[in-house]
């Protein structure tokens, strides 16, 4: 396996040493779920690519503090790349902020959420109980964090992963796209400092039930086998 990852934020610096960055916290947990082979990490907002996508099997898109449908100009390059992948059939994994700018490229509709923040743990319907290494699993529990959603299934896709909260919560085409709107590579301590971070925002009595949700474990790890299966083309 040779994985593109492309990586679309810094982490606050009060865990930067624990946790390195998103692209990092997603090797250790396909490496994890057995993924084997070479991971190259490109951070976008710095402007970082590699010369050239050819070499890799996959390409990974991490989530992001930013708006997939912002303006901001490492953005703008970003979905340059991303529309030139997809036109190009490469394989894609998105995850937050990555699944929404895939989906943005796709066609489909991108915005905060009305509903407000999905945070902590959230569970969901899992609609592939078939594909390889999902073991006919029926629901999947991951670990959140957003304010926008996608809001419609983008076209030529199929719906993964569904929830009254956050109805396109994973899409995917068969050897093209694996699309996930949690966070699969989200441990619990790095969720609850996300938590504590918004405690003010969320206000207390949303802030006790997201921490409270943490407790009960997630299936990161579950959903970190799959991807490592549509990577490895099974």
């Amino acid at each position: 396996m040779k994985l593109c990852i492309l990586d679309n934020d810094f982490l606050d610096p009060a865990v930067e040493s624990t946790y390195i960055g998103y692209g990092v916290m997603f090797e250790r947990l396909l490496r994890q779920a057995g993924a084997e082979g070479s991971f190259d990490i490109f951070n976008t907002v710095k402007g970082e690519y590699p010369a050239s996508f050819e070499p890799f099997d996959a390409v990974l898109l991490t989530g992001s503090k930013a708006d997939a449908f912002s303006q901001e100009p490492w953005v703008l390059t970003l979905k340059d790349k991303v529309q030139a992948l997809l036109q190009a059939k490469k394989k894609l994994i998105g995850v937050c902020f990555g699944h929404q700018l895939i989906a943005l490229c796709l066609g489909a509709k991108v915005g905060r959420a009305p509903q407000g923040w999905g945070a902590g743990r959230m569970s969901y319907q899992w609609l592939a109980p078939e594909l390889p290494q999902a073991t006919g699993r029926e629901d999947v529990a991951l670990l959140a964090s957003h304010q926008d959603q996608v809001f419609e299934l983008p076209s030529g896709t199929r719906l993964l992963a569904t929830s009254d909260f956050c109805p396109v919560a994973a899409y995917g085409i068969d050897g093209q796209l694996f699309c996930v709107q949690p966070h699969p590579e989200f441990v619990e301590e790095y969720s609850a400092f996300l938590l504590n971070k918004r405690r003010g925002m969320f206000g207390e009595e949303k802030y006790q039930a997201f921490t409270q949700s943490l407790a009960r474990g997630h299936d990161g790890l579950a959903v970190a086998r799959m991807m490592v299966a549509f990577i490895n083309g099974q």
